[in-house]
């Protein structure tokens, strides 16, 4: 930090995709995370930014991506040095749609972040096709003068590189890619950007494409990995997906201390699962971080977003303002999807449109009646390890702490009997799967707990007739807020006469405390004074 003309200006460090590649920014007291992303943006020559957003930890060690309406120097005040990294927030459901190179480019680059730390987990012929294309846009074709030995080893594209990976990566960057004379399904003779193409378009069908792992527990205490992205919330235990909750069936999302919660509807009957987070810090995280997504996959319009807020006692303060264009609104703009406009001027019913009767997306078509109104009382969870993997070039904090998918043994588990449970999960290679969950063992000791509750629908044949039925009791603000008013200052005040009044052991260490007796000093004691004055008056 240092003072520039009689303005102060701060520093920060932005670490790019490539661990490589980093750049130095300033900025204001006075400016916004907008600011500081779009600068980003504007330096890598990205117009597509909506996708892309800055992520920091805090000094708990806990992950945060920057807010783009809130002050940059607020949200990273106790950061020394600040240190950004400049990451994809939004994963989009098909990246062979979107328009620059460049933005394809920084897809292809955070997913090859994501299959060398674990969150892209994928079966072992998968992963040797993912790596040899990876070579191929690195090195281009083989060439036996060049390329000598095992050169796959020397490139770091996988959590755990075994010696049988590395031979089949190595035979398909060699063999020739199908169509041409003697191909035999490798992928020498594409060009880097047919090769990026093809990565990106079995990357995106991956069931962890965009997931970054928050560690969790189910009511039993099983540990679990919750992923958040463009389908909705998935569940993983291990390596294998358990559950999969659609964001056209999520009704509700919040959060209770460290329970995060996800209502959901489904035909006649309406379900709630808890998922115990390590810390609250880390469950508001997540809570974030699924509001944000399902806005942003789901949402029409920007402007139909309102202020959310957690839902429980013990999340009282914690808001969330959605800021940016939704995908829809992208889609609309690049030309890609119909506008609501035109959509809306042939319709013929005359009410007022629901925000679900319009599809999210071509790929992720929403149906059925999806509340938003319902949504505000509803994005990283884990704290970060301080250690890299040992013998690997993955940096500090870029481990998978605790959220890889790589890892625990792969037992199916049920949250309860009536969920759905996917039953085609793929099964990987017993030994890469066999060294992938003996790394992921030692990454994190942070879980979590999950609570289930069921609720049963309620009854429709009411065989009284509505003439009989008695009126809804209208609802009244002073009957609703005075009782609560009243028991809060009522508690309160008798923990002060408790405390101030009474000799007990346990208030002593308390009494002492500079604030306490600044309190008594100046307020309670005054206070006591003029109340007994006013008694002897009145008696």
């Amino acid at each position: 930090m240092f003072k520039s003309r009689g303005d102060i200006v701060y520093k920060c460090t932005v670490r790019l995709l490539e661990d490589t590649e980093i750049l130095e920014c300033e900025f204001h007291p006075s400016y916004k995370g907008k600011f500081l992303l779009e600068h980003v943006c504007q330096q890598l020559n990205l117009t597509e930014t909506d996708y892309f957003g800055l992520r920091y930890v805090d000094a708990n060690g806990q992950r945060h991506w920057l807010h783009l309406a809130k002050l940059i120097l607020k949200q990273v005040k106790d950061a020394t040095p600040i240190l950004f990294s400049f990451r994809v927030k939004f994963y989009p459901p098909n990246p062979l749609l979107l328009k620059e190179d460049v933005t394809r480019f920084q897809i292809y680059l955070q997913l090859k972040r994501d299959l060398l730390h674990g969150r892209l987990y994928c079966t072992a012929n998968e992963a040797a096709m993912l790596g040899a294309l990876i070579i191929q846009i690195e090195l281009g074709d083989y060439d036996p003068n060049i390329h000598v030995g095992n050169y796959v080893t020397e490139m770091r594209l996988l959590l755990r590189q075994t010696d049988a990976i590395e031979a089949r990566i190595q035979e398909l960057h060699q063999e020739p890619v199908e169509g041409t004379p003697g191909g035999t399904g490798g992928v020498k003779g594409m060009s880097t950007q047919e090769a990026e193409r093809t990565f990106l378009k079995i990357a995106c069908q991956l069931d962890t494409y965009g997931v970054d792992p928050h560690p969790v527990k189910d009511h039993r205490g099983n540990q679990l990995y919750l992923g958040i992205n463009h389908c909705g919330i998935l569940t993983f235990q291990g390596s294998r997906k358990t559950h999969h909750f659609k964001w056209s069936e999520v009704h509700k999302i919040n959060f209770e201390g460290r329970m995060f919660i996800v209502h959901l509807n489904y035909p006649e009957k309406k379900h709630t699962v808890g998922f115990k987070c390590p810390s609250g810090a880390a469950c508001r995280h997540v809570w974030c971080c699924a509001i944000e997504q399902m806005l942003f996959f789901t949402l029409p319009s920007s402007s139909d977003a309102c202020v959310y807020s957690g839902g429980g006692l013990f999340s009282w303060g914690t808001k969330f303002k959605y800021v940016g264009r939704t995908e829809r609104e992208i889609l609309e703009r690049d030309g890609l999807l119909a506008s609501r406009d035109s959509q809306d001027e042939g319709s013929t019913t005359g009410g007022k449109r629901k925000a679900s009767s319009v599809p999210a997306t071509p790929s992720t078509p929403m149906t059925g009646d999806f509340g938003y109104s319902s949504l505000p009382r509803s994005t990283h969870s884990a704290p970060l390890e301080e250690s890299a993997i040992p013998g690997s070039n993955i940096p500090d904090g870029e481990a998978c702490t605790g959220g890889c998918l790589l890892s625990g043994a792969a037992v199916d588990i049920a949250l309860c009997d009536h969920f759905r449970t996917v039953s085609d999960d793929k099964t990987a290679c017993p030994e890469y799967a066999r060294d992938s969950f003996e790394h992921s063992s030692t990454e994190s000791g942070a879980t979590t707990h999950a609570t289930h509750v069921s609720h049963a629908s309620q009854p429709t044949d009411d065989w009284r007739p509505p003439a009989l039925q008695p009126p809804p009791r209208p609802f009244s603000l002073l009957r609703a807020f005075v009782p609560s008013f009243l028991f809060v200052w009522l508690s309160l005040a008798l923990g002060i006469l408790l405390l101030f009044e009474t000799d007990w052991p346990l208030f002593r260490p308390l009494k002492r405390k500079p604030e306490l007796v600044s309190l008594r000093h100046h307020y309670y004691a005054p206070l006591k004074e003029y109340l007994k004055k006013k008694v002897v008056e009145l008696f």
